[in-house]
């Protein structure tokens, strides 16, 4: 079984890809995809909070 640490690391990795492909998605204007984007972004957001993790640094969208 995963500890915090663990888990923390695995999301943060997994909210910095999310973020650099919503990033892309805007870029192309491709709304929908954005949208479906953001929904993974706002769970691994909010997952990260509860963990603890400070999103100051590494939020880059500030959604």
């Amino acid at each position: 079984m995963p500890n915090n640490a663990e888990i923390a690391k695995t999301t943060i990795e997994d909210f910095r890809e999310i973020q650099r492909y919503m990033a892309i998605a805007r870029d192309e204007k491709a709304e929908k995809t954005y949208a479906e984007l953001k929904k993974k972004y706002i769970s691994l957001k909010a997952l990260l909070n509860v963990l603890g993790v400070n999103l100051t640094d590494i939020d880059e969208l500030k959604e």
